[in-house]
């Protein structure tokens, strides 16, 4: 059964098929590597739709009847304890409606985590009630964790998204030990996504690392107009609404075909139309002010935390939109920056922080409604 939503631009999950955006070559890509078990690298910019790809996948029927599968997001985690506490405690809350035996077999095999069992004293179901600072052995939580998805009565799929965190644990050589686990673990198949192009290249293209040439690449790309458009355009006409042809197309060449952000505004417009009624581009573009304007004091807080030459460097980012040769003395010169020095010590600065997104030699603010409010409010502004 087809579940029903009030709005069908989703914003946060999967829902179902008929709320997911074409992704039909990637989707059946991604699923022929599950049946013939290859391991994937997926690589695009956050909130151009990983997560979305997976679970549709994931949700595939012939999919959910030959494997378990689970996906854990580890852009939260910093340390070796916490990815083994974040890829625990996903496993054991995906099988806990499966009953009482998988939950037994888990801990059975995973006896490090063994004190995380307990029953909830008001429902009696169990609960993984542990600490992070409980994994005193962590390698060791790890290898039982493996241990367990080999013994497992179906083939497992493991979704690990941003991965490419795993490279800034202090712990030495963990990409090694999880290459290792990887290997001996011949009861699964995994599927790397992450955002930071660079990071995930290096991790898997580079001769030097241990996963090299260890998984197939799948880069994911904006969806293609022609089919973002048809997808607006059927679910306003399902609701007896009206949308013009300019408005989708503004929307998505101002956006880059970003998903999540599209997905934000045709939600915004969705809402304010009512049956009979028509979206046009002057509408549009009002909303798209008031759901920038609406963040504008985290946006104050992010740009106040910041030292001076990274708030330079940013504004000048935000001001070109797509920023190109920013440590040359004419980008230096144009935006009145101290030097191409200082630009460059910027420039790492904010990468790390995820203020700014490097693609090619291209330069853009990460989160396109902040870089929106940055134009502005300290450069020429923005209209669709």
């Amino acid at each position: 059964m087809i579940a029903k939503v009030r709005n069908p631009f989703i914003i946060s999950g999967y829902v179902s098929a008929e709320y997911f955006c074409d992704r039909e070559m990637e989707s059946d890509e991604l699923t022929r590597a599950f049946f013939n078990e290859r391991n994937t690298v997926i690589v695009s910019p956050r909130r151009m739709g990983k997560t979305g790809l997976i679970e549709h996948c994931f949700h595939r029927k012939q999919v959910q009847e030959e494997f378990y599968t689970f996906f854990i997001d580890i852009y939260a985690t910093g340390t070796l304890r916490e990815f083994v506490f974040a890829l625990g405690k996903h496993i054991f809350e995906t099988l806990k409606p499966k009953g009482k035996k998988f939950i037994e077999q888990f801990f059975a095999i995973i006896s490090s985590l063994r004190p995380a069992f307990k029953l909830d004293s008001m429902s009696g179901q169990p609960v993984f009630d542990i600490g992070i600072g409980d994994i005193k052995q962590p390698e060791l939580s790890l290898e039982e964790i493996f241990m367990y998805l080999e013994r497992a009565d179906k083939r497992c799929i493991v979704a690990i998204d941003e991965f490419q965190q795993i490279a800034k644990y202090p712990e030495k050589n963990v990409e090694a030990m999880l290459r290792t686990c990887i290997q001996r673990c011949k009861n699964a198949n995994f599927v790397f996504s992450g955002s930071q192009r660079h990071m995930m290249q290096n991790m898997f293209f580079s001769a030097s690392r241990p996963f090299y040439q260890s998984a197939s690449l799948l880069n994911l790309e904006a969806i293609r107009p022609e089919r973002y458009k048809e997808f607006v355009y059927h679910h306003f006409r399902e609701a007896g609404k009206k949308i013009t042809e300019e408005c989708i197309t503004r929307v998505y060449n101002l956006l880059e075909g970003h998903t999540w952000y599209m997905q934000m505004l045709f939600n915004r417009f969705y809402e304010q139309v009512e049956a009979g009624e028509e979206m046009t581009v002057n509408l549009a573009d009002q909303i798209l002010h008031l759901t920038v304007e609406a963040n504008k004091t985290v946006y104050q807080s992010m740009v106040a935390m910041l030292p001076e030459r990274q708030k330079e460097v940013l504004f000048a980012i935000a001001k070109e939109g797509k920023a190109m040769e920013i440590t040359s003395t004419q980008f230096v010169k144009r935006h009145g920056l101290h030097s191409p020095s200082s630009v460059q010590s910027a420039i790492k600065q904010l990468l790390e922080r995820e203020f700014i997104t490097k693609d090619g030699g291209v330069y853009h603010v990460y989160d396109r409604f902040f870089g929106f409010w940055l134009a502005e409010t300290y450069g020429t502004g923005y209209k669709l």
